[in-house]
């Protein structure tokens, strides 16, 4: 739902909320070590900040009921392809991986491919980093990708922009944390 959706005195109400302080997902809570809510609202700024949304339609977000992580990928897919980030995650919800939808609406190896050097890890997708070494430019489109790297790459893409560090040193961190919110906290300190 976008805020233009939403009537006056929802959007009234929706303003006076603390900037993403609705933003919780019990789930990613039980699975991954506790991530303070300074840096779960640090996190989802920087979010905001890549994908240029306003504080408003963030607080939004919680509604979608997704692993933290996957929030940007949805909103990257829905960038690239015009489909609606909320139909993404209708899809996700319903039982899709991020791999089919990306393949389906064509968001291939090559568009989420972040450039590191040569020499540098690319931690838990180093194989990954292997077949785009291996394999020329014009052929990353046909590299089939899992879920995990689509979060990864994503996601390591936004950290190192809006963090204004190498992509490099994103994946060489991201080997220690067991979330991209808690490797964002990691990193800002």
């Amino acid at each position: 739902m976008r805020l233009s959706q939403v009537g006056p005195t929802n959007r009234a109400w929706l303003l006076s909320l603390p900037f993403l302080g609705v933003i919780c997902v019990p789930a990613l809570a039980q699975t991954q070590t506790p991530v303070s809510e300074v840096v779960r609202q640090g996190y989802f700024r920087a979010v905001g900040e890549f994908f240029t949304l306003p504080p408003t339609e963030l607080a939004i977000l919680n509604e979608w009921e997704l692993d933290e992580d996957e929030v940007p990928v949805a909103l990257f897919i829905a960038e690239r392809t015009g489909v609606s980030a909320e139909a993404l995650v209708a899809l996700r919800r319903s039982g899709r991986s991020w791999a089919e939808l990306a393949a389906r609406y064509g968001v291939s190896a090559a568009a989420l491919h972040v450039p590191i050097p040569e020499q540098s890890s690319a931690g838990e997708i180093a194989t990954l980093y292997q077949q785009y070494r291996s394999t020329p430019e014009s052929g990353w489109a046909d590299i089939q990708l899992k879920s995990a790297e689509i979060v990864a790459l994503i996601n390591v893409r936004l950290l190192a922009q809006t963090l204004g560090i190498s992509p490099a040193e994103v994946l060489a961190q991201s080997e220690e944390a067991d979330s991209f919110v808690k490797l964002f906290g990691e990193l800002i300190h």
